[in-house]
């Protein structure tokens, strides 16, 4: 199975995922990091710096498989109102 690594862009810093994930596909990728994603954004809040930030999963040759930004796990949370009233 391919390796994935979930590596966080925050502005100019990058996080790196030295460990990776073994997964069956992309799509499993893409999964993953909306997870990630979702779950950082629990438990950090949702301020300013981490809505612009980015994952970014590349593949063990280190090519960008995907570029995930934090604010589209948010469009579809279920049970989320876009509107506030």
């Amino acid at each position: 199975m391919p390796r994935y690594f979930f590596n966080t862009r925050i502005g100019d810093e990058l996080i790196a995922d030295p460990e990776g994930e073994e997964l069956r596909n992309p799509d499993r990728a893409w999964e993953m990091a909306r997870a990630m994603i979702r779950e950082l954004l629990k438990t950090e809040g949702a301020d300013g710096a981490l809505l612009n930030a980015v994952i970014e999963v590349t593949d063990d040759a280190g090519e960008v498989v995907l570029e995930f930004p934090f604010t589209e796990a948010l469009l579809d949370v279920p049970g989320r109102s876009i509107t506030k009233h």
